[in-house]
């Protein structure tokens, strides 16, 4: 546990030094205006611990290294070899974690580059033209590169030495590290503003325990499908005959699917920002371009219709990767297993199929009210709306909080020491 609080102190030291050769004040006023909100880049300010909006050498953070992971997922199930890889125990997952780790290195230089090019149009960058300029934009790049790397060494190492879960651990510390600033910003201003609210934040306080409570309520709920092994003798023995069960988390996908739709529904803005609409559109192109980024708008109801349509769509295609039916019921068959009142093979993969659809479209619907709550949120309470614990972020944090203590409570087990819970 020592070991592990190392790793975050160096991380939030990293968090708060300033790269080389830009002005952290205009990149400050930037961000300010452009990643509020809630939108994208807002969220990935706080994933960063306001390291993006400070331009320190942990800019980048994990996010390189999250969206490498979600883009090998991916591909392990579209690749044999991929596939093949994550079956085969320790050794597969060790290959396929340098596969992510060069993917992430591969995503950093792409997003550092467009994270320059971003202060250099903002005027953050001090030097643009002639041989200072390149010696500037390299300078600035491999910094950010260097800084995501670390941050994935910094994660590895808690895997190794320290409790595990290395980058959910720094995810956790980066969100976190926002909750002061936000219980900060509320207290003043509640105390310059006592009337609404003295009595808003208290109540939004009452919200978040509440979404607390219900997150982990939902992370916690499963479904168990009935199984029970045939009997058989071998000699004197009796073997089988057990019953059991397959547990079905409600909300098995975590949090992907708003990663997911968040990316997506990100694009048009993240367009808008390199292109911007005319103030006066006069020609059908340049009234349909911005109509198009105003239905795109964080704070358009309609945004928040199609983010969740989107949410439950991705979910859909997150657990039908993680789970098959058709697998699950064949490797029952062979164990001499089943489901009662249900034949095996056929009946019993449509039979897991039905419950995986009734669950999936609970925890679909409860991702979505999380990820949408924020949304309509800021549009209650304005002043309120760049809070950085939204949905999604407590979510995270209560998820990689609940992780912990099992990985805790289990190591504590192996060595004999009583659970810390009972």
């Amino acid at each position: 546990m020592l070991y592990t609080l190392l790793i975050i102190v160096i991380f939030r030291i990293g968090s708060v030094i300033p790269a080389p050769f830009l002005d952290t004040t205009v990149v400050s006023e930037w961000m300010g205006a452009n990643a509020s909100d809630g939108n994208f880049l807002n969220y990935l300010d706080t994933l960063t611990g306001g390291a993006l909006s400070k331009a320190t050498i942990f800019s980048l953070s994990i996010t390189p290294f999250i969206n490498a992971s979600i883009i090998v997922q991916l591909l392990t199930y579209a690749l044999p070899p991929l596939e093949r890889l994550s079956k085969e125990g320790t050794e597969g997952r060790k290959v396929l974690n340098k596969i992510s780790a060069y993917v992430a290195l591969f995503l950093a230089v792409i997003m550092s580059l467009a994270y320059y090019l971003t202060m250099k149009s903002a005027g953050a960058v001090k030097y643009t033209t002639g041989f200072d300029g390149v010696f500037c934009m390299i300078t600035i790049m491999l910094v950010f590169i260097a800084g995501a790397m670390l941050i994935v060494w910094l994660g590895n190492r808690v895997n190794e030495k320290g409790i595990g879960n290395g980058i959910s651990i720094i995810l956790f510390a980066g969100i976190i590290a926002r909750m002061p600033v936000d219980v900060i910003d509320m207290l003043t201003l509640a105390k310059d503003e006592p009337n609404p609210y003295v009595f808003i934040v208290p109540i939004v306080l009452i919200i978040y325990v509440a979404m607390i409570t219900f997150i982990v309520f939902m992370n916690e709920s499963e479904r168990r499908i009935p199984i029970q092994y045939a009997k058989r003798v071998v000699g004197r023995k009796q073997y089988g005959g057990q019953n059991t069960h397959i547990p079905v988390k409600v909300c098995m996908s975590g949090v992907m699917p708003i990663i997911f739709a968040m990316a997506f529904m990100s694009l048009p803005s993240t367009i808008g920002m390199f292109i911007e609409p005319a103030e006066n559109p006069e020609t059908f192109g340049e009234k349909f371009y911005a109509g198009f980024l105003n239905f795109f708008s964080y704070n358009s109801p309609w945004y928040a219709i199609l983010y969740f349509i989107l949410i439950i769509a991705f979910n859909y295609f997150y657990v039908s990767m993680q789970y098959n039916p058709v697998e699950i019921a064949n490797n029952l068959r062979q164990n001499n297993g089943g489901i009662p009142g249900i034949r095996p093979g056929k009946p019993t993969s449509d039979y897991i199929q039905r419950v995986l659809s009734k669950i999936t479209i609970v925890g679909a619907f409860f991702l979505g009210i999380i990820a949408i709550f924020p949304i309509f949120f800021s549009m209650a309470v304005p002043d309120l709306s760049g809070l950085a614990m939204g949905g999604t972020s407590i979510l995270i944090v209560v998820n990689v909080a609940l992780e912990t203590v099992r990985t805790l409570e289990s190591q504590m087990m192996m060595r004999n020491h009583k659970g810390f819970l009972e």
